[in-house]
């Protein structure tokens, strides 16, 4: 079964072009791991400094365990870090909680 997830992060805005540049480049490593992680329809949205994210996974555990072990996940945290208000926990941003659903 499908799990999705969605998260908000707040950018710094004077680091907030860095942010957007990053994302129009993710290494390909850190993309290779997000798949093989099970992690699929990543998007990214943004409000101002606001970032709203989205992605699904069959089994968000087992991805969140599998990127915890691989060395570009915790480079690229290390990488956004400077960019966010905020460092994203190591098991990864805080979900929102779901309200409404139409399939």
């Amino acid at each position: 079964m499908t799990q999705r997830t969605a998260f908000v992060l707040h950018v710094r805005p004077d680091r907030l072009e860095e942010y957007i540049r990053a994302h129009e480049e993710v290494w390909p490593e850190m993309l290779d791991a997000l798949r093989s992680a099970g992690i699929r329809n990543y998007t990214i949205f943004r409000e101002g400094s606001q970032m709203f994210g989205y992605f699904e996974a069959d089994d968000l555990a087992a991805a969140e365990r599998y990127l915890a072990g691989q060395g570009v996940s915790t480079r690229w945290q290390d990488a956004m870090a400077e960019l966010l208000e905020q460092r994203v926990p190591d098991g990864g941003p805080p979900a929102l909680e779901q309200v409404f659903r139409l399939d």
